[in-house]
């Protein structure tokens, strides 16, 4: 039940109405009695929210068996939900709906339910009008009709006139299940009530009819309550022959039973027999069968051991051959072996003639090498030397060049002082003189120092640029000579790889033929090794053929001696064969006559049972026939013979 509270709240929520209160109590348990699978939402105004998330909880399993519903105020709308989820339930089997005031939707919902469902017993509907809306009551009478699990029905002040009434008789005489009827207070009145009335010639199922308040006349009423108690005793009459049919039939088979098991019984020991006859039968061919078998061994034993003497003497024949053949070969093997060291000792003398004549040359180009790398490097010293000795005369040249000027600077220093020496002196010695004189004598020792300085400095600038030209041209010689000779020490340095790349070289064939004449070495060794082991297996396994011919001619022998004591035991066995197959016949014979016997009682037991069934169905013939009279005898054979 907590289950189906979640869910119904659940589907409140998802509609988007919040879920009741009180039913939500009543789903937590105390609608519910304890064990009894009910429902009680009576006199709850139930919402078309809940009414809608009901109707689709109902459908399939519900864990209730009953669900009241009375004074609920159902609308149309609400109970067509609520009926609809019905209609598919299969575990509600009391459903109420008392005073919900149903109106034509309800009614041809409930008509709905009728026909689907097939599980509801009893239906209550007291105070509830359906009488008033007649479409909606001819649908509700419809499926009543069509209806065969409903038991009890409850029309109670339902407003139901003759018509309604003849409505409910056309589905009472199509309806085969409902046995209570209750349509107390109604307005059903004379014509209603012949309807019901006539309607009962043709439904024998209904056993309880209530037409109390309905101004039904009181000979209708007591015609309904005649029919009602006939059909009570049918019921009644009808159970009891179902039950003696019932016992009857139980005692039938009972004695079918007994019959068939004592004639299993006896057919059990007469295959009993029969299989201790063909057990008997099976064991004396098994043994002869086996004794056969034996026989056939010790000739195909004795075939088996000829035929193996032939394939040994074939064998040893082929043996011999073989060594004879395999001492051939060896010697053939042997000169071809001989042959072959000689050609690969000579193919090896040649190669090494070959590697010492490739050593040599390559020593040879190695000395050769050597000295034209220490040529080389000779030169290399002496370039480095001449750059060294190149470097140091430009270096000199440089100090030259710096000193030179350092020259001329004292000089122009050493040319000004006297030229300031002798200004001083002339202003000296021109004190004396006249102003005219020491002029003309100044502007003429003016122009004589300006003229002898411009002469100066016109030596130093050529001086200069010449020292410049030389130094520039001394350079240019000496990086020409230090190209040429990084060049060539260059050539020298990729000759010296290339000779020792060669060298390597030298070096790893040598090597590689050395590796080359070990391998052949331990190659010859290998056949010499493998000429001697084969040597030996032939010898083992000619030893072996032999020991083992001789081995085979003492088991033949001992196999003959075996031969001639199991042709003394077959004799012996066949003499008793003889003895057991006559004791067999007779045996046989004694079967044969007990079998005979038996199947004669059993012919005997076969006419007992035939006389037996005989005497069983005259018993129930004679069963059936009072059986007959009593029902004949009875007051509802009385009614309908009348009729």
């Amino acid at each position: 039940m907590e289950d189906f509270r979640r869910a119904y709240s659940r589907l409140c929520a998802a509609g988007g109405a919040a879920p009741q209160e009180a039913v939500m109590r009543r789903l937590r348990g105390r609608g519910t009695a304890a064990g009894g699978g009910r429902l009680d939402l009576s006199a709850q105004s139930l919402s078309l929210e809940t009414c809608g998330a009901l109707g689709r909880l109902l459908p399939g399993g519900a864990p209730f068996a009953e669900l009241a519903l009375s004074d609920c105020g159902l609308s149309e709308e609400g109970a067509k939900l609520l009926l609809d989820g019905l209609c598919s339930n299969t575990t509600v089997k009391s459903l109420d709906l008392k005073g919900n005031n149903l109106r034509t939707m309800g009614a041809e919902a409930l008509g709905e339910l009728l026909r689907q469902n097939k599980s509801i017993r009893s239906l209550v509907l007291e105070w509830n009008s359906l009488g008033v809306w007649e479409e909606g009551f001819s649908f509700f009478c419809h499926g009543l009709g069509e209806n065969n699990c409903l038991r009890r029905l409850d029309l109670r002040n339902n407003q139901i006139n003759h018509q309604g009434a003849g409505e409910l008789a056309a589905a009472l005489k199509q309806n085969a299940s409902l046995q209570e009827l209750d349509l107390r207070w109604n307005n059903i009145g004379l014509l209603g009530g012949r309807a019901l009335l006539n309607c009962l010639h043709s439904n024998k199922t209904l056993k309880r009819l209530e037409l109390a308040g309905n101004n039904v006349p009181s000979d209708i009423l007591k015609a309904i309550a005649q029919a009602m108690d006939h059909n009570q005793d049918r019921q009644n009459i009808l159970s009891e022959t179902q039950n003696r049919a019932y016992i009857l039939s139980k005692e039938i088979v009972s004695l079918k039973d007994e019959k068939t098991k004592q004639f299993l019984d006896l057919m059990d020991t007469i295959d009993k027999q029969r299989e201790e006859i063909a057990r008997s039968g099976r064991m004396s061919a098994a043994r002869v069968s086996q004794l056969q078998e034996a026989l056939d061994e010790q000739h195909s034993i004795m075939n088996s051991l000829k035929a193996k003497l032939q394939m040994t003497e074939a064998a040893l024949a082929l043996s011999e051959q073989k060594v004879h053949d395999l001492g051939e070969l060896l010697s053939a093997t042997k000169q071809e072996q001989t042959s072959m060291a000689e050609c690969h000792f000579t193919e090896l003398q040649k190669q090494k003639q070959e590697s010492a004549d490739r050593e040599g040359k390559l020593l040879r180009d190695l000395s050769a090498a050597s000295e034209k790398n220490l040529l080389l490097r000779n030169q290399v010293d002496e370039l480095e030397k001449k750059c060294k000795v190149q470097q140091d005369q430009l270096f000199q040249v440089k100090q030259d060049l710096t000193n030179t000027t350092a020259e001329l600077k004292l000089r122009a220093v050493q040319a000004e002082e006297r030229l300031e020496m002798e200004k001083r002196r002339f202003k000296q010695s021109l004190e004396d003189v006249e102003s005219l004189r020491v002029k003309e004598e100044l502007s003429q020792v003016k122009a004589a120092v300006l003229t002898e300085r411009g002469q100066a400095e016109e030596e130093l600038i050529k001086v200069r640029n010449q020292a410049r030209l030389e130094e520039q041209q001394r350079l240019e010689h000496l990086e020409e000579k230090l190209r040429l000779m990084t060049k060539s020490r260059d050539e020298a340095q990729n000759c010296c790889l290339k000779q020792k790349q060669m060298v390597a070289e030298a070096q790893a064939k040598v090597n590689q033929l050395s590796l080359h004449a070990d391998g052949l070495r331990r190659r010859l060794e290998e056949l010499q090794q493998d000429l001697n082991s084969k040597e030996e297996e032939k010898v083992t396994e000619v030893n072996k053929m032999k020991v083992e011919l001789q081995e085979q001619i003492g088991h033949l022998q001992a196999e003959r001696t075996a031969q001639d004591g199991l042709r003394e035991k077959i004799a012996a066995l066949e003499r008793q064969l003889k003895t057991l197959s006559s004791n067999h016949r007779e045996a046989l014979l004694d079967k044969e006559s007990e079998i005979s016997m038996l199947l004669e009682k059993l012919r005997m037991k076969e006419a007992d049972i035939s006389r037996m069934r005989e005497e069983e169905a005259q018993r129930a013939n004679f069963l059936q026939n009072a059986i007959m009279a009593y029902v004949q005898g009875s007051p509802l054979g009385t009614h309908s013979s009348r009729k």
